[in-house]
């Protein structure tokens, strides 16, 4: 079982903590930098579609980044809303090795991370698009996927990284895609803020319980209640408990 998450933009960088692993597509990684560093400032501002502040801080980031020193490991390197209820810190070390073995971070410049993989803050969002018209659902094409390597994949990530594993999809694997949503007007919808906390709780969840059957993550109740009249096998929805 591997469950898939999606990365923030907000990054931090702890050298506190040393990486334990290298990210297995480093070398596409470098490809990926070169490439950023042949752009221009304005082909950066248009593709990062930033403000000037954003676009200096990136510009510099990418001139002076070093793929092999002053690394962070992934899981504490991202500081967005869902990996700060993931609240990685919390965590004892028989938790961060169930993690280490069935968490992997979707990214659009690492391609896929391990918790413990040594990682530099980056911009690169997988919606990119480069001046030249390419993108990174062409240039990870099937890689993702045949990286997790595992036919039970819990669905934690949004469209945008999902995407690259559900499009190579094969007839014997099993995505179980998890929604928060909640009734409003009558019709179940899902709020963004919410959804990001609702999916970092639910990695604490199962980090804490080394969950790796899936019928166990029908138990988690943060805030949340498992709905047996709206979930299917491949669709398990929680609905808030506020």
């Amino acid at each position: 079982m591997k469950i898939i998450f999606s990365p923030t933009k907000k990054m931090i960088q702890d050298e506190d903590l040393a990486p334990k692993t290298t990210p297995v597509f480093l070398s596409k990684t470098e490809t990926l930098l070169e490439k950023l560093r042949g752009m221009s400032a304005e082909q950066l501002q248009r593709m990062y579609r930033c403000n000037d502040k954003i676009l200096a801080e990136n510009i510099k980031r990418i001139e002076t980044m070093n793929l092999h020193e002053n690394l962070s490991p992934a899981l504490f390197s991202y500081s967005g809303l869902a990996f700060q209820h993931l609240s990685a810190t919390s965590l004892c070390q028989d938790e961060l090795d169930y993690l280490q073995e069935h968490f992997r971070i979707l990214s659009g410049f690492y391609g896929v991370l391990k918790p413990m993989d040594g990682i530099t803050p980056y911009r690169l969002e997988m919606l990119s698009v480069f001046p030249d018209g390419s993108n990174l659902y062409d240039y990870w094409n099937d890689a993702l996927y045949r990286e997790l390597n595992d036919n039970v994949i819990i669905n934690l990530a949004s469209e945008e990284y999902s995407r690259c594993i559900k499009d190579y999809l094969q007839e014997n694997d099993r995505m179980i895609n998890i929604i928060f949503g909640e009734f409003k007007n009558g019709k179940l919808i899902t709020k963004a803020t919410k959804a990001k906390m609702a999916r970092g709780d639910m990695i604490w969840y199962m980090a804490q319980n080394h969950i790796t059957d899936p019928e166990d993550i029908k138990k988690f109740n943060e805030h949340y209640y498992y709905d047996t009249e709206l979930s299917d096998d491949t669709h398990f929805v929680f609905i808030t408990q506020e």
